[in-house]
């Protein structure tokens, strides 16, 4: 299992929530049918605007995608950049993947 640091966590004028990683890349991920893709340009992960799961779950949806079916274990740390996330989001993500 490979390890990377989300540089950047965002949710978009869309309401995509978008994990960017610092190194790896994932442009075949759209392959395990979890409505998590890749966005080249963005070079991050995204969810579809929520609709019946928080942002939240998105994450760690995300992040357990990236783990279970590419192998790496992706982490915030105290250099992430969080764009347009609320305080109260922002301390849901660190606490729920710290107690991973």
């Amino acid at each position: 299992m490979q390890e990377d640091i989300i540089v950047k966590v965002e949710i978009d004028n869309s309401g995509r929530l978008h994990v960017t990683p610092e190194k790896s890349k994932f442009t075949h991920i759209y392959r395990t049918a979890t409505e998590v893709h890749w966005e080249n340009d963005k070079r991050s992960l995204y969810s579809p605007k929520p609709r019946d799961w928080s942002y939240l779950d998105w994450f760690l949806h995300i992040i357990g995608v990236a783990r279970t079916e590419c192998l790496t274990e992706l982490k915030v740390n105290g250099n992430t950049e969080w764009i347009n996330i609320t305080t109260e989001l922002k301390n849901e993500i660190t606490k729920a993947q710290q107690d991973l």
